[in-house]
Order: structure tokens, then sequence, then C-alpha cells
């Protein structure tokens, strides 16, 4: 109890307040903490290019402006070209989706797989089917669905906004805030911090970088198997593949459902199923044998079956935005605790008694 004193009661007092005050920032102000979260990532993914622009004498406010501006052209463009012709293949695809359609395409599943598996009961799927498509087509519900989806395009309108201009600044004055931040650590922690910080930042923006590009190579690759493959709605799906890719395991499984989904709904039948099955497996391997191994490896230096596991709380927790997120925030906690541990056996600062160090001639 004697080690107890005020200046430590009132660190605790402080310590917990603050916790208090995040936390009500996170659940206030969740969308504009979203924001400066993407604004983060996006400085990870573009300070190499901005760093390697710098190294050329190009200044590094005019490299920043640069890079952005070629980040914003790009999206302009696809704002302009894929997201229409994606969207036309959506309107398209639903005009497809009448209650009747999808009944019939539920009978023909059940039909074969109940021919196939015995121990299926007859009417599993279309009866199942039936009370999920009058819940879906609740015209009671539409004004709700109406709103979510003005949100949504709002919530999207204001991210356009926020992302690029706080991104400029966390690329341009990253090195002043690290530094600012690390004036607030006691002098006993500042070399564990710096080297903290260090390692986590590198981890993160390789991943996000990794990652990214990644995901566009099986977008791409996706588009051109399934466009062979003769599917209609390739470039959607491709994209649609491409995005699921970024869930380690669960990704390519995700690619195959939605492409053999898209595949009955265009066809009616069982035609372009197996194709493509077989263009998706082309991308697979691409990606184990090519895309991975070229841009490092996404499992963050753990071992397989933790990644599925860290998965699954992350689904289990927020669903696919816990999925997406599971393998950088475990990347963070597991470099923490390595440096945190590495430092108390290897600093002896950490392990000395305050009194003895305030006075150590006793």
């Amino acid at each position: 109890m004697k080690n107890i004193t005020l200046e430590k009661i009132v660190k605790f007092a402080i310590g917990i307040a603050a916790i208090a005050v995040l936390g009500w920032v996170l659940v206030k102000l969740g969308n504009l903490v979203l924001y400066l979260v993407l604004a983060l990532i996006l400085s990870y993914v573009l300070d190499p290019i901005v760093n390697w622009l710098q190294r050329n004498k190009v200044p590094r406010t005019l490299a920043i402006t640069l890079t952005l501006s070629a980040v914003i052209l790009v999206f302009v463009y696809a704002s302009t070209t894929v997201i229409p012709k994606v969207a036309d293949q959506m309107v398209q695809l639903a005009r497809q989706l009448d209650i009747q359609n999808i009944e019939s395409i539920a009978n023909q599943v059940e039909t074969k797989l109940s021919d196939d598996y015995d121990f299926i009961p007859e009417g599993f799927l279309s009866n199942n089917l039936t009370q999920v498509l009058n819940s879906l087509f609740d015209f009671d519900q539409f004004s709700s669905v109406f709103s979510n989806v003005v949100g949504v395009f709002t919530d999207i309108f204001s991210a356009i906004l926020v992302v690029p201009f706080a991104a400029f600044f966390f690329l341009k004055d990253g090195s002043k805030i690290r530094r600012d931040l690390l004036l607030l650590i006691p002098n006993k922690y500042f070399e564990t911090s710096l080297t903290l910080i260090d390692k986590i930042e590198k981890r993160l923006g390789l991943y996000f970088r990794s990652v990214l590009l990644q995901s566009l190579l099986v977008a791409a690759s996706s588009w051109a198997t399934l466009s062979v493959a003769g599917l209609d709605n390739s470039l959607s799906v491709g994209i649609a593949v491409g995005l699921a890719n970024t869930i380690p395991y669960f990704g390519p499984i995700i690619g195959y459902i939605l492409s053999i989904i898209i595949s009955i709904i265009e066809t009616g039948d069982f035609s372009l199923v197996l194709v493509c099955m077989i263009a998706i497996l082309i991308v697979q391997m691409l990606d184990n044998i090519v895309f991975q191994p070229l841009l490092f490896s996404r499992s963050a230096d753990m071992h397989p079956v933790a990644i599925l596991f860290i998965i699954l709380i992350g689904a289990e927790v927020a669903g696919i935005l816990g999925m997406l997120v599971a393998i950088p925030l475990a990347t963070v906690i597991r470099i923490t605790i390595i440096q945190i541990s590495w430092s108390f056996n290897n600093y002896q600062v950490f392990n000395q008694d305050p009194e003895l160090t305030k006075n150590p001639s006793g």
C-alpha cells in the first residue's frame, strides 16, 4: 500500500478519463474516425511514391499534391467509365431477378442436389426461398431501404471530401505528428515507443500496399477469365471477387459462390457453372503462385491456423468489416506484445526501482 502515491492515483484517473473520452469519440464520431483511418491507410499506401518523388528533387508538398491529384483523377475516371458499366450490369442483372425466375432456378438447383444426394429433403430450398422472397419484396420496407441507400451515398460524398484532405496532412506532417506524440511519452519508454511505432508503420504500410495491388490484379484477372468463360456480368463479378480477396481463406470461397450464382441467374441453367469455376480456379492459381510471392505474404508472420481463428473472431464481432480489419489489428497487437516483451527483457530501465533511480547511493 505504501507504493500507492497521490501522483499514481492522479495518473490512473487521467488514464481512465482519456480512455472514456476516446470511447465517447469512437461512438459519437464513428464516421469521422473511419474517414481518418481511411486517410491514414491512404497515406501508408502513397508514402513510397511521395518519397520517391522527393528523392528525385521534387519538393515534398508538390510531390504529395501530384500523387493525390493522380489518385483523384483515377477515381474520377473510374466514376465515369468503370462504375457506370458496373451499374448497367447490375441493372440488367436486377431485371432477371424476378420471383418466378429465382424460384425456377431454385427448383433446378434443388432437383440436381436431390438427385445427387438422397439425404436432402424435398422442398428444402424452394420452401425456404419463398419465405425469404416475401420478406425481400415487402414494399413496406422500401422507404427504409431507400433511406439507407441515400445515407450510403452521403457518406461516400463526405469521404471523398475528407479522406484526401486528411491524407495530404498525414503525408506532409506525418513526422511532425509522430514527434509531437512521442513528446507525451516519458523518457523511460521513449526508445521502445519509437521502435514500436516504426515497426507497426512499416508492417501496416507493406500490408495495405500489397493487399491493394493484389486485389487489383485479382479483379482484373477475374474480369478477363470470366469474360472468356462467357459471363455477361464479368466486370462487376470480377470487381467483387477482387474485393472479397482481401479476406484471407474466405475470399476465394466468396468468389466461387458469387460466380456460380451469377452464372445460374444469367443463363437459367448450369451451362456456365463449370467454366466459371475453372475461370476462378485459374485466378486463384495465379494469386497463389504469382501474385502473393511477388507482393509478399499477407500472413503477417502468423501461423495459418492463427489467421483463420483471427478472421473468424473478426467475423463474429463485426461481420465482413471485422474480417477485413482482423489481420491489421492482430498485426499491431502482435508487434506491440513482442516489442514490449523484448524491451522488458533487454532494457534495464524497465526493471529499476524508481527509488534507486532517484537516489543510487541509497
